[in-house]
């Protein structure tokens, strides 16, 4: 088994299909194949062991596939870095998974000049001894070396939301059987056109979006980054079947007067990273006459633990159990909880992480028995459906009472003057935490905040009301677009230390 075959196997069925479209040029399965067979027997030459780990940090392209594919046909571990980390995150990652080669731009390279990283043997940039570009060009025939399905494919850094990123080490199976099951659930083929403008250090760009859709054999429309108008060049140019995006771009595409037009040949949307407010939901349908669907997963699932279907499509459910997986709904003593019982979600399954690299404590902490722990709270349904509640670290305690923002959240959503929303828990002298809303309006709309109170009033309990309601006019986003509340709250207290 290795990863590294679902693209010997796109390549030998469709060798002339594009693999890969960015701007005006074409990357066929044949030519990408052929790069990942000249960074693999590279890698070799320079001597690389199985299982030593190889980090890329470049942006998103065919460099990045032919390397990410070349690491794991050598047998190697792939580390996928952010390309746009700073200097003190760039070294925090190295030090901590320490490769022996890495593959970067210019931009990286520069940043890593002066640093003491002597366990990195070579790597890519201006004189760093290991050109992608110059193994990829020498091609090569792409022989994926044998490995087993419980080994160490590839390590993706969480988002560090909550403290310093943890190396989450995902297995050939793991991946294997995430590719496959996306792309079973989304029916996708190879006439599909998916876009992507994520980053691919990124579990949704990486795994859900790019090993899905070279396991389906289908194209890849990459952009550098988002930008809403390229995209929407995109969309109309490139015949996109399949939308990728995040709950912040399909607001502002709500925005959008002509949004069914220039859709134009998209017949699946999808959002992740985040959850989706349901009024969100509703809308887009009435607008485009499409379901957004959205599944359950993180980085330590390898992306998928539930999809919401096709033919039973629920708003505001992340839908069933996918294949294999099981969810279960606990309390605090691990006692499993009946429908509609809210409590943390458990996953069990051949998507589930083999841990956090070189780090047993935390490893340990995240799994009770076989089940890890996700962090999140929600419930299931009669029907075996999974809603999520909210994030357990975003719970708000205002006078001994529990508040999920999520709930308040998806309230602001149906307000006509909020574009976003982002509601966090403030030091109060009183209540010990107060609920604060954070909003974007809409183009041209004010915030009222007592309007806005009132409508909240008549909806909730008083105690989960924002006790204050600011406009800004953008909310601090990770890299692949979720609400950082962690910033927000350490933003606001910076610039208010009478809020602490």
């Amino acid at each position: 088994m290795n990863l590294a075959s679902i693209l010997l196997d796109a390549a030998s069925r469709f060798p002339d299909h594009p693999a890969l479209s960015e701007g005006d040029r074409v990357t066929t399965y044949c030519q990408l194949a052929a790069s990942a067979g000249g960074v693999a027997a590279g890698l070799r030459a320079r001597g690389l062991r199985p299982g030593e780990r190889v980090a890329i940090c470049q942006a998103g392209g065919a460099g990045w596939l032919a390397a990410y594919f070349g690491v794991l046909a050598a047998g190697g571990v792939v580390v996928t870095l952010f390309h746009g980390s700073t200097k003190e995150e760039l070294e925090h990652l190295l030090a901590d998974s320490r490769p022996r080669f890495l593959f970067c731009g210019q931009a990286q390279a520069e940043l890593l000049a002066g640093l003491s990283l002597p366990f990195l043997e070579a790597t890519g940039g201006p004189g760093g001894g290991l050109e992608l570009a110059e193994l990829a060009a020498g091609g090569g025939h792409l022989e994926p070396a044998q490995r087993e399905p419980g080994q160490t494919a590839a390590v993706l850094y969480t988002g560090g939301t909550t403290g310093r990123p943890k190396g989450v080490m995902l297995t050939h199976g793991n991946l294997l059987f995430a590719a496959r099951t996306i792309a079973g659930q989304e029916r996708s083929g190879p006439l599909d056109r998916a876009l992507c403008f994520l980053p691919l250090n990124h579990v949704f760009g990486q795994v859900h979006i790019t090993l899905s859709t070279v396991h389906s054999a289908g194209c890849l429309v990459m952009l550098p980054a988002f930008d809403l108008e390229g995209m929407l060049r995109s969309l109309a140019q490139e015949g996109v079947s399949k939308l990728y995006a995040v709950p912040t771009v399909y607001v502002r595409l709500l925005q959008r007067s002509d949004l069914k037009a220039r859709l134009g040949a998209v017949r699946y949307c999808f959002s992740a990273a985040a959850s989706m407010a349901g009024e969100v939901v509703r809308q887009w349908r009435a607008r485009t006459g499409l379901a957004i669907h959205e599944a359950y997963g993180m980085t330590e699932t390898a992306a998928m633990v539930t999809y919401n279907h096709y033919t039973r499509h629920k708003a505001g459910s992340v839908g069933t159990p996918v294949e294999r997986v099981a969810v279960s709904i606990q309390d605090q003593e691990g006692r499993p909880l009946p429908a509609y019982g809210q409590g943390e979600v458990c996953i069990q399954g051949p998507n589930v992480m083999a841990g956090y690299l070189d780090r047993p404590e935390e490893t340990a902490a995240a799994f009770r028995g076989p089940w890890l722990r996700s962090g999140d709270i929600g419930y299931l349904d009669g029907e075996g459906y999974l809603f999520l509640v909210d994030r357990l670290k975003d719970m708000i305690i205002t006078g001994g009472e529990n508040v999920y923002p999520r709930e308040i959240e998806e309230l602001l959503y149906q307000r006509p003057e909020v574009a976003q929303a982002a509601v966090i828990g403030l030091p109060d002298p009183e209540y010990g935490e107060r609920v604060a809303a954070f909003i974007v309006p809409q183009p041209g709309r004010d915030v009222e905040p007592q309007a806005l109170r009132q409508f909240l009033k008549q909806r909730l309990s008083g105690y989960k009301v924002p006790k204050q309601f600011t406009a800004v006019e953008e909310l601090p986003l990770s890299g692949a677009g979720k609400v950082l509340k962690r910033e927000l709250r350490r933003r606001v207290l910076a610039s208010r230390p009478d809020q602490v």
